[in-house]
């Protein structure tokens, strides 16, 4: 295959992965991502989901991978919006977006995450919430619990039917096991007639190994 065949989602995962760890599979088909991790398994849902046109969240920009590749999927129809309330993040996002000729349809939010009712409309398919502490960044600057339920809250109330929110969660770290199990209280307590609530680990890595809990709206 050339790379003249690729489709956007197909280059958008190779650039992820060379960025991010350089880890990928060949298929005679495409290029298809290992599923090590939470996040690269919070891709996989999200391609499946993310359509054209969709109107889409990062609730935690960080370095702009999942920002970008909800604006590849999400398409120049679409409407991407990322959060983050640092501003060096921001500013990295901006100039990744840029870069890759996506900065059009996503609006950057210099704020924390459990504001963006504020700014997001109802009838999002996706928001995706990465959290811990910026790779790269200060290890003391991390997401909390309850800023982070209450913007996981929110977002639930905002997703359309089928609507998914990906949670990549982090207990390796201060403070991470409080909020992990906040986010797990939170998802049980969510009714099973209006939302599918996974969590998923794997099971031969360590027990702080990141994991991923995966909400869908049923109506």
């Amino acid at each position: 295959m050339v790379m003249q065949d690729w489709s956007e989602t197909d280059l958008v995962s190779v650039i992820y992965f060379v960025k991010r760890s350089g880890v990928f599979l060949e298929t005679s088909a495409a290029k298809i991502e290992s599923l090590r991790g939470a996040v690269p398994l919070s891709h996989f849902f999200l391609r499946q989901r993310v359509c054209p046109g969709d109107l889409v969240l990062d609730a935690t920009c960080g370095n702009g991978l999942d920002t970008l590749l909800l604006a590849v999927l999400a398409g120049e129809g679409g409407r991407v919006w990322g959060f983050d309330i640092q501003p060096h993040a921001i500013a990295a996002t901006r100039e990744l977006l840029e870069r890759e000729g996506r900065l059009a349809q996503v609006e950057l939010v210099e704020a924390s995450h459990d504001r963006l009712c504020e700014f997001v409309p109802a009838g999002l398919k996706a928001a995706v919430f990465n959290l811990g502490y910026l790779p790269g960044g200060q290890t003391s600057l991390i997401t909390c619990p309850e800023s982070t339920v209450s913007a996981i809250g929110q977002a639930a109330a905002l997703l359309k039917p089928a609507g998914i929110i990906t949670i990549s969660l982090y207990t390796g770290h201060q403070g991470g096991p409080e909020e992990a199990l906040a986010v797990e209280s939170w998802g049980a307590s969510l009714a099973p007639k209006d939302f599918n609530v996974w969590c998923s680990r794997q099971l031969n890595r360590p027990g702080i190994a990141p994991y991923l809990i995966l909400v869908e709206r049923i109506r």
